[in-house]
């Protein structure tokens, strides 16, 4: 029987992938029947701890119950409703087209499942960013080891319980535990790794797994930037950046990182920020059931540190014990100060401003490709602009986070913010490997591409493969 606080040396880790690895080596996790009755088994399992859940969630990270179950539970629930709709179209065996030099042929795609799965996940959004990767994974019809960040503990104790009561441990597994567990797991022979997190640990899991050429796909971060032109509409922009960069106090993965505004509405947004600001959470935050805290003292220290009081425009208070900094607006932010060197990960939002779009780009493709970019203007030649000019993982035009909202949009990074996508089918695709088979006719036999060779048969090839 599996302990809910399981932790794993390196032997106990590779017997365990082994028994994954004949599970589905054996046919087991195949089935449409059986993946759709995980699938139905673990949306159950939520509904049953909801409870649990928003506890543990109020207890690692004060999430208010709205934001634990609409950014959690609730996003869970509804991309598991949507996998499971469309779960038996895409397994099927998809046929595409055949160049005419194979007349004759067929050309078929077989969606496979790697195998064993490794699913780590992050402090910010601790259970849904476990559980809809495993989702996928399971949806593809692998078998999954999942790693809950050690920075929540109460809700890696919710996970571990949940998965030890409603699935196979040869199957599903929880392993909890620190950098040292986690360093066993990136290193041992997994078929797929899905990791969650920051830049610099990503590029140590991909070290890792390179030693046995595991595929990986990660979900990384960066500074997203939020760029405001002159014609943007300051009140409804205000109110989506200020939610959009301080919902889970600012601990989410593709929040606005800094506002790059337009010169003439620059100090025209800034009253609209600070008002939204107070609308939201009222004159204390401190004091608002909706704001949160900053996940432990570690990361506190490191958001306090990033602050200059002589920029601070609002905001900037904080208390250690409580963990709680407040919403805070930093102005005349320049690119070479110490906030804009990190992503920040936290709520503080520098504001920066630029007179002139295509300096405003150069400067943006200048740095790191970000994982998000969120872009206000009702100019369609200013958004054509920058949707081509700059490189980014995916992103908003007048709005902010939403864009990892909808199933059918893949949702990823590229360069220093990740590699490859999930969501929706997107997922299913990100724990199957997509088989290309050519079936051949038997009836119809070409044999002008078999030896020996001559001038007529060089000829033919040539107004084939033209």
């Amino acid at each position: 029987m599996q302990n809910i606080n399981e932790t794993m040396d390196a032997s106990a880790i590779q017997n365990l992938i082994d028994k994954q690895k004949r599970l589905v080596a054996s046919g087991g996790t195949r089935p449409l029947a059986f993946r759709m009755k995980q699938l139905q088994t673990l949306k159950s399992a939520v509904k049953k701890y909801e409870k649990d859940i928003m506890e543990a969630l109020r207890q690692d990270l004060r999430k208010s119950q709205y934001e634990a179950y609409t950014t959690e539970i609730g996003y869970l629930l509804d991309s598991l409703g949507h996998t499971m709709k469309h779960l038996k179209r895409w397994m099927k065996p998809k046929t595409v087209r055949t160049p005419a030099m194979h007349f004759g042929s067929k050309s078929v795609i077989y969606p496979e499942p790697y195998g064993s799965a490794l699913i780590i996940g992050p402090f910010n959004y601790p259970f849904m960013l476990v559980m809809d990767p495993l989702a996928g994974a399971i949806a593809a019809g692998n078998a999954a080891v999942i790693k809950p960040s050690e920075f929540t503990p109460h809700v890696s104790a919710v996970i571990a319980k949940l998965i030890r009561e409603h699935f196979d441990e040869d199957y599903i597994r929880v392993i909890e535990g620190g950098k040292e567990t986690t360093s066993d797991l990136i290193h041992a022979p997994f078929d797929r790794i899905f990791f969650t997190g920051s830049t610099q640990v990503g590029k140590i899991v991909m070290k890792a797994a390179a030693e046995h050429l595991v595929p990986v796909i990660l979900e990384l971060g960066g500074k997203s930037p939020c760029i405001v032109h002159s014609d943007a509409d300051l009140e409804l922009t205000a109110k989506r950046i200020v939610w959009g960069k301080f919902v889970n106090t600012g601990q989410t993965c593709v929040a606005p990182d800094y506002v790059l505004a337009h010169k003439e509405i620059k100090p025209a947004l800034l009253v609209k920020l600070k008002e939204q600001i107070t609308a939201f959470y009222g004159a204390d935050p401190k004091q608002s059931p909706d704001f949160g805290r900053i996940v432990n003292e570690r990361h506190w220290e490191r958001l306090t540190g990033l602050l200059e009081p002589s920029k601070v425009v609002t905001g900037g208070e904080s208390d250690r014990g409580d963990l709680y900094l407040a919403p805070t607006l930093m102005d005349k932010v320049q690119w070479g100060d110490k906030v804009m060197e990190e992503e920040i990960f936290g709520p503080i939002l520098p504001i920066l401003e630029y007179e002139h779009l295509d300096q405003a780009i150069s400067m943006l493709n200048s740095r790191p490709k970000p994982l998000a970019l969120y872009l206000f203007t009702a100019n369609k030649g200013i958004e054509r602009n920058v949707m081509e000019a700059v490189s980014f993982g995916g992103g908003c035009v007048n709005d902010t986070i939403l864009h990892l909202a909808t199933p059918y949009l893949p949702f990823g990074g590229v360069g220093q913010s990740g590699m490859g996508s999930y969501h929706g089918r997107y997922s299913f695709e990100a724990f199957s490997h997509m088989k290309g088979v050519l079936k051949k006719s038997t009836r119809v036999k070409i044999n002008f591409i078999f030896p020996p060779y001559s001038d007529k048969k060089l000829n033919l090839i040539k107004k084939v493969m033209k």
